[in-house]
């Protein structure tokens, strides 16, 4: 599987190249391990823009097109998936596709003493009424641990293709708040590395680091300042 690291990189190239990946018919499968410069608010795909107050703090603001609530993303590592559904993680019903990809990353905070689990139907002490904040609001899914939201994730799928993104907070915001975090002496990439060799071996998988190719570039031109425009970030 291709792996693309981007550290600090603007968000919409992220957000441009994530979509980039998912309308390439003929990409690899590819996991991406990111994080953002400068801090960025991103709202789900189907979100109403004013139901996050105080969204003005965040250094930027984009409109993912996953679904689910606001993320603040800022101290956290940002990852994404993009294959075709005949990928093995996603030939499965919807929920068992998060609990496969979840288990990963449950191994991978175990490394650094963190007992995490799927939150199922527990109410959390981060859950909270009319943020709009992904963090505040929790599915069976997501993973807690402390008695708090500490990863979620969500999918778009079209075209015969999966774009999977997720969050796991190192530590949190004015805006997210008391939720639970795995805070690092070596930041994001420590947590990358321990990460990438759970899902190595978990899915039985190669990471081969790599690079976006010269027409996935050229999408991501297209698409990336879509994401911060005034017509797409009020579309709702």
């Amino acid at each position: 599987m291709r792996l693309i690291t981007t550290w600090g990189a603007a968000p919409e190239f992220n957000m441009g190249l994530d979509e980039a990946l998912l309308l390439s018919p003929d990409a690899p499968p590819t996991l991406r391990l990111y994080s953002w410069s400068p801090d960025t608010l991103s709202l789900g795909y189907f979100q109403r823009f004013d139901s996050v107050p105080g969204a003005e703090q965040a250094g930027a603001i984009v409109r993912r097109i996953t679904g689910g609530g606001a993320i603040h993303h800022v101290n956290e590592l940002t990852f994404s998936l993009t294959a075709p559904l005949s990928y093995h993680l996603y030939r499965c019903p919807l929920p068992r596709s998060y609990e496969r990809v979840h288990a990963s990353i449950t191994r991978a905070l175990q490394h650094f003493g963190i007992a995490a689990a799927p939150a199922a139907n527990q109410p959390l002490a981060s859950d909270r009424a009319d943020t709009g904040m992904c963090f505040h609001h929790s599915t069976p899914a997501d993973l807690a641990w402390n008695g708090r939201k500490g990863v979620g994730s969500a999918q778009r799928r079209t075209g015969g293709r999966v774009l999977h993104h997720g969050s796991i907070k190192l530590g949190s915001s004015m805006l997210e708040g008391d939720i639970a975090c795995l805070p690092l002496d070596g930041g994001e990439q420590d947590l990358a590395r321990v990460l990438l060799k759970c899902f190595s071996a978990d899915w039985d998988e190669e990471f081969v680091p790599g690079e976006p190719s010269e027409s996935e570039l050229a999408r991501v031109e297209l698409l990336g300042p879509r994401y911060t425009s005034t017509e797409f970030l009020h579309r709702r």
